[in-house]
């Protein structure tokens, strides 16, 4: 049986064409290291590759690159990675950082061959990055929002991911998508149906650490359910 590593290792794919190929091509090329031979014939997830040229969009919107920021990075890496292919990884994002390329285009091809699931975990993951020097930047958010509008994910869901970090009085409606007016009847349909859309099983496919990842979205929805049942005295 092939292990969540393995699948998260297992191949690039269509990462090395297009926009994304062209990235990791200047590595590549501009680099003797043998750890990147390593990366192109071991052949690292696409899902963790998109994710690193993602990152490193949003560290760049505010104009800074925050120690915290990066850390974060490096600390995900280490979490849904072994010690070596971690090690690797790291190296490339800074590679990637010193590289300017289209948003857009990148967005493009990561739309047209990643599924919705794992486009909403990116949205989620990203956020995370945003939120982990304790204060999410205007930059940051408009830089996501544009990201999320790229990769064909829908307002409403881009706001409920973004009510996870960002809180106020509607949140846990906004988690919910739906609006404080709702009936306690569309309450319930709300979070059975946002329940089924996060549920960690959506993303299985990136391998067991990214789906741990996941579990914070639908923990986020169970809490958001729990908070507005309480509100409404819904049993």
């Amino acid at each position: 049986m092939i292990s969540g590593k393995q699948i998260l290792w297992g191949t690039l794919g269509w990462a090395f064409g297009g926009p994304i190929g062209g990235i990791l091509g200047v590595i590549f090329a501009g680099s003797s290291d043998t750890t990147y031979k390593q990366i192109k014939q071991s052949q690292a997830g696409d899902f963790m590759v998109s994710l690193l040229v993602l990152f490193a969009k949003v560290m760049k919107a505010d104009g800074k690159l925050l120690k915290s920021e990066l850390d974060y990075v490096k600390s995900f890496l280490k979490r849904n990675l072994s010690r070596q292919q971690s090690h690797v990884f790291i190296k490339m994002f800074q590679e990637i950082l010193k590289q300017e390329y289209s948003t857009v285009e990148v967005c493009r091809q990561i739309q047209k061959s990643m599924d919705h699931p794992s486009r909403l975990e990116l949205i989620h993951v990203l956020f995370g990055l945003s939120a982990s020097d304790g204060e999410i930047h205007p930059e940051e958010v408009k830089v996501i929002h544009t990201i999320s509008g790229y990769l064909n994910i829908s307002n409403k869901d881009y706001e409920s991911i973004k009510a996870i970090f960002i809180k106020d009085m509607d949140s846990a409606y906004k988690i919910l998508e739906i609006n404080s007016n709702a009936s306690d009847i569309e309450v319930k349909k709300a979070y059975r149906k946002m329940a089924v859309k996060y549920h960690p099983d959506k993303v299985a496919h990136l391998g067991k650490e990214i789906q741990n990842t996941a579990e914070e979205k639908f923990k986020a929805v169970s809490d958001a359910y729990t908070e507005i049942k309480k509100q409404r005295n819904i049993s």
